[in-house]
C-alpha cells in the first residue's frame, strides 16, 4: 500500500541537520506501522513524504520515489492523495477548517461531494465509535487540546481513506481518550486500512502495532516485528530514548521538600456557558511544591490554569501568597504559563533572543550568561541561532520551557510540557521542574504523562466538571488515585 523506494529530503532554507537519508520502506495494506526514536529523527518527516505534505507543501530537495496504492505521490495533485490518505497532525488545530465540532467532522466527506444519506450514516458510527456525542455542536475553540484531537481523529475517519497517516496523536489525550483511540485504531485494522503512527507514547501501541521502526538522525536503525520490538529490556528503550512499554508504577514519589508555607486560592469562579467553567470555593498549596493538575480532557485543568494566572479577565477569584492578595491583573505580573500550543508565545528570530526576551533582570552580561546555561540545559546549543517557529514541536516545547525559566517569575504553569518529547528530554524536563522548585518557585503542571509525574510532581490537584475533588501529597492514597487514573482498566471506561 505505501512504498518508499530510496528515498533522500531535506528541508529548503533549514538550518537544521533533520534530513531524511537514503529511506527504503515498504508498508503492506492492513498493518499497523510504528514509527519511533527520539525528537528529531525524522518520524514526521516520513508522514509528509506519504500524505503528500512533502513535495507539495513542504519544499526541499528531494529524491527517490514515494509510492501510495500504486501511485507517485509527488506526481498526483495532494487532493486526489487526500482521497487515500488520511493524516492527523501533531497539532489537531492545524488541520481545522470550520468553528464548530459538528461542521468539522463531516467536511472532508461534504469536500468530496457524499450525499447527505451517506454523511449521515458515517457520522452516526463514528460518534458512536469515538464516543464524541458530547462533543458535536461546540465551539472548536473552547474545547482542550485532547478534545480536539478526538475531533480530528474522527474527521479524518470520516470519509473512510485506505491510509491513515498519524502524528503523535496521543500527545494531549487523557488515558481514557487514549484507550478509545486504541480501539479506534484495532478497528481500522479490522477494516484492512494501513495506519501509520509516529508516536513517543508507546504502551497503548503494543497490542495492534505489527511492525515497528527505529529511526536515528534520518535514518532507518532498526525494522523488527511489535512483538519483538515487545521483548526489548526497559533499560534498552531508556537508552534509544524511547517512552515505557508497560503501565509506569507509583511506589516512591519523588523525594523534593515542601516549604511550609502556603499559597491560598479563595473563591475562583468563571464559566464559559452553564456547563463550563471552574469552580474553586477554597484550596491550599504548599509554596515550592512541583503540583500536579491532574483530570480528563475538558475536565477544565487548562481553564484553572488561565484564571490562576490572571488572562480570564472575567474571573472571580484571589490567590493569597506571603500574606498578600492578589486579585487577576495583580497574578499577570505573578505568573508565567507555557501554554500547551507554544506557537502563540514564540516571538523572536532566534532561541537565543527568545530566552533573553523573558528576562527583566540583571545587566546584559548576566542575562547572556544564564540564558547560555538556560540553553545547554535545555539541550538547545546547536539551535540557539534558528527561528523558534522552523523548530520540531518538541524543540519548541523546550524554547517555551527555556523561557519559563529564564523569568523571574514566582508561580510558573505548564501545560502538557512533555507533550512531543523523548524520554531523555522528558527527563531534562523533569529535572529543571526540580531546579526550579528548590529555587522557591511554585511549579503547576498539567500534565497526562505518568513518567514525568513519576520523576517530579511532589503534590497533586485532582480536577472533575471545573471543581477540585481531591488535593494532596505522596501518600498511599493518593498514589491509589494516580494509579488509578492512568490504569488501562480503570473503571468507567468502555470502549465505543
Amino acid at each position: 500500500m505505501v512504498e518508499l523506494r530510496n528515498v533522500s529530503f531535506c528541508y529548503k532554507d533549514s538550518e537544521q541537520n533533520n534530513s531524511l537519508y537514503n529511506i527504503s520502506l515498504t508498508v503492506k495494506k492492513g498493518e499497523v506501522l510504528l514509527l519511533c526514536g527520539k525528537s528529531g529523527c525524522g518520524k514526521t518527516t516520513v508522514t509528509r513524504l506519504i500524505n503528500g505534505l512533502i513535495p507539495h507543501f513542504y519544499e526541499g530537495q528531494l529524491t527517490g520515489e514515494v509510492f501510495v496504492n500504486g501511485e507517485n505521490v509527488s506526481e498526483q495533485p495532494i487532493y486526489d492523495t487526500a482521497r487515500t490518505v488520511g493524516s492527523v497532525f501533531q497539532n489537531p488545530r492545524s488541520q481545522f477548517f470550520n468553528v464548530d465540532t459538528t461542521s468539522e467532522v463531516v467536511f472532508g466527506c461534504e469536500n468530496m461531494g457524499w450525499d447527505i444519506t451517506s454523511i449521515d450514516h458515517n457520522l452516526k458510527q463514528i460518534v458512536h465509535d469515538y464516543g464524541i456525542q458530547e462533543l458535536l455542536g461546540r465551539n472548536l475553540f473552547k474545547l482542550s487540546g485532547g478534545e480536539k484531537q478526538k475531533i480530528a481523529c474522527a474527521a479524518v475517519s470520516m470519509p473512510e481513506p485506505e491510509v491513515l497517516v498519524l502524528d503523535e496523536p496521543a500527545s494531549n489525550l487523557d488515558w481514557r481518550a487514549i484507550h478509545a483511540l486504541t480501539e479506534i485504531i484495532a478497528k481500522w485494522k479490522e477494516k484492512g486500512k494501513t495506519v501509520i503512527v509516529a508516536e513517543h507514547r508507546l504502551s497503548y501501541l503494543k497490542e495492534v502495532a505489527d511492525r515497528v521502526i527505529y529511526m536515528e538522525k534520518g535514518r532507518i536503525i532498526q525494522d523488527i516485528s511489535a512483538h519483538e520490538f515487545g521483548l526489548l529490556p526497559g533499560e534498552e528503550l531508556k537508552r534509544r530514548g524511547l517512552r515505557a512499554l508497560e503501565p509506569v508504577t507509583f511506589e516512591g514519589g519523588p523525594k523534593l521538600p515542601v516549604l511550609s508555607e502556603t499559597i491560598k486560592i479563595k473563591d475562583f469562579d468563571f464559566s464559559y456557558s452553564i456547563d463550563a467553567g471552574i469552580h474553586v470555593p477554597e484550596l491550599k498549596l504548599p509554596r515550592g511544591a512541583v503540583i500536579g493538575v491532574l483530570g480528563e480532557n475538558g475536565a477544565g485543568k487548562t481553564t484553572f490554569a488561565r484564571c490562576l494566572c490572571g488572562l480570564e479577565k472575567k474571573a472571580k477569584g484571589e490567590l493569597i501568597l506571603h500574606g498578600k492578595t492578589c486579585n487577576s491583573r495583580q497574578r499577570l505580573k505573578l505568573c508565567y504559563l507555557v501554554m500547551q500550543d507554544v506557537n502563540h508565545q514564540l516571538f523572536t528570530e532566534s532561541v537565543h533572543e527568545e530566552i533573553l526576551l523573558s528576562m527583566d533582570y540583571g545587566n546584559e552580561a548576566h542575562k547572556v550568561k544564564k540564558a547560555g546555561e538556560i540553553i545547554s540545559g535545555m539541550d538547545l546549543t546547536e539551535l540557539k541561532e534558528l527561528h523558534p517557529l522552523s523548530l520540531s514541536g518538541g524543540q519548541k516545547q523546550r524554547v517555551a520551557i527555556g523561557s519559563a525559566i529564564a523569568s523571574s517569575k514566582e508561580i510558573i504553569v505548564f501545560d502538557e510540557p512533555t507533550s512531543g518529547l523523548d524520554y531523555h528530554h522528558m527527563l531534562e524536563v523533569a529535572e529543571n521542574l526540580t531546579q526550579l522548585s528548590s529555587m522557591g518557585k511554585t511549579l503547576f503542571i498539567i500534565t497526562h504523562d505518568p513518567e514525568l509525574i513519576s520523576q517530579c510532581c511532589n503534590y497533586f490537584i485532582f480536577i472533575e466538571h471545573g471543581q477540585v475533588s481531591w488535593s494532596g501529597g505522596w501518600n498511599d492514597e493518593n498514589k491509589q488515585r494516580i494509579a488509578k487514573f492512568f490504569d488501562r482498566s480503570a473503571a468507567g471506561w468502555q470502549p465505543g
